[in-house]
């Protein structure tokens, strides 16, 4: 983990209530896709927890939905405003479990973190495809970046305004995949882990107060134990998780 200043160079719209935001600043503490950031905020008691959609050296992006105060006030910072950031937060994903073609499953505010996944698996020579779940078409955000990338991507739509009709799990391979990484919300991630059938990781969504495991105030029931989504997760392995 380290904490640092983080100035906003981009704070944009790509759909109705979703924001990209790219900020400058030192990102040494960032190790792996799945991580997450905690961004203070001005009159805030507690950091908003964000996960990275992408980084490089000196270059952070993150992708977060507008769902109360403190992301209806990131909404509206202009470029200039300076943050304090944590960096390097939770344990992210395994790339060496992923096998020739792991299928990359985000369902809305899950989506983001499959982005830098997709390049490091891209980069390690593997063939992975994606799977965006949206409401509805008008929520649609990323897909153009995920093709740029030159990979398959699905989209379902519950609504069926725009790929196939329904959620992610009807639009899910019945084989031909050799692992599972996924990001939503639980009942998404509770019916992958039922449909798929290879070993998967999985990323909770959880309300965190400190960020960085002092608190335990996310902590959840594994079968290996009691474990902290912000420290030993956000991501769990399929074989642990007791629903």
């Amino acid at each position: 983990m380290k904490r640092g200043l983080f100035t906003v160079k981009v704070n944009e719209g790509l759909a109705p209530g979703t924001f990209r935001m790219v900020l400058a600043g030192d990102t040494s503490a960032i190790t792996g896709p799945g991580q997450f950031v905690n961004i203070a905020l001005e009159g805030k008691f507690l950091r908003r927890p964000i996960s990275v959609c992408d980084w490089e050296e000196g270059s952070l992006t993150i992708i977060y939905k507008v769902v109360g105060k403190g992301t209806d006030q990131m909404s509206k910072l202009p470029v200039g405003t300076e943050l304090d950031i944590l960096t390097g937060l939770g344990n992210g994903y395994d790339l060496d479990k992923s096998g020739d073609k792991p299928l990359l499953i985000g369902g809305g505010a899950g989506i983001p973190p499959m982005f830098a996944l997709a390049r490091k698996l891209l980069a390690q020579g593997k063939t992975p495809a994606v799977i965006l779940g949206f409401n509805k078409a008008e929520e649609l955000f990323l897909e153009e970046e995920f093709k740029a990338l030159g990979m398959a991507v699905t989209v379902a739509t519950a609504d069926g305004s725009l790929g196939v009709k329904g959620f992610v799990t009807d639009a899910m391979p019945q084989e031909g995949y050799t692992h599972i990484y996924t990001c939503g919300p639980e009942p998404m991630l509770k019916a992958i882990y039922d449909k798929s059938v290879t070993s998967g990781q999985f990323s909770f969504e959880e309300r965190m107060g400190c960020g960085f495991g002092a608190c335990m105030g996310c902590t959840c029931k594994t079968k290996y134990g009691n474990k902290r989504i912000c420290r030993e997760g956000p991501v769990l392995e399929k074989e642990e998780i007791i629903w």
